[in-house]
């Protein structure tokens, strides 16, 4: 008799909303305008959050990178190599139902080792994209 899978509590609409106000002060402090998008594991959207600031593209932006980082299971900060020309990735998008955007700040949210979610910044420059998403993500816990 096999065992049966621990459960994992999903993530909640409580933690989509822990995690956009943890990313809004992390783009606070850096003095970025960043819209922010927190999808569920089955890839719906749970929490948004657009900064009049941010440029109106930042909002999709946001959500395609979250999608990404769910999609792959990894911070988008490390697949720009991957997709390039004989990478590992080059070939992928064709194979996903959405289009994917490679920029840094996607970042995938875990529970117990399992994949649960994934929180999405844009608005600023890749790299502190990335860091703003990396920092909410750390205060889920």
């Amino acid at each position: 008799m096999s065992t049966p899978e621990t459960a994992v509590a999903p993530l909640t609409t409580k933690d989509a909303e822990a995690l956009v106000q943890a990313a809004r002060a992390a783009a606070e402090a850096a003095g970025v305008a960043a819209a922010i998008s927190v999808l569920d594991a089955g890839g719906h959207l749970l929490a948004f959050r657009r900064d009049d600031r941010a440029v109106l593209i930042a909002g999709e932006t946001s959500t395609r990178k979250a999608f990404t980082a769910l999609q792959l299971d990894a911070p988008t900060a490390g697949l720009v190599d991957a997709v390039q020309p004989g990478g590992a990735f080059h070939t992928l998008p064709t194979a996903l139902d959405r289009p994917l955007l490679f920029i840094a700040g996607g970042v995938p949210v875990h529970r117990d080792g399992r994949l649960i979610g994934a929180l999405g910044v844009g608005g600023g420059a890749p790299e502190q994209d990335h860091e703003i998403a990396t920092t909410a993500v750390a205060t889920l816990g």
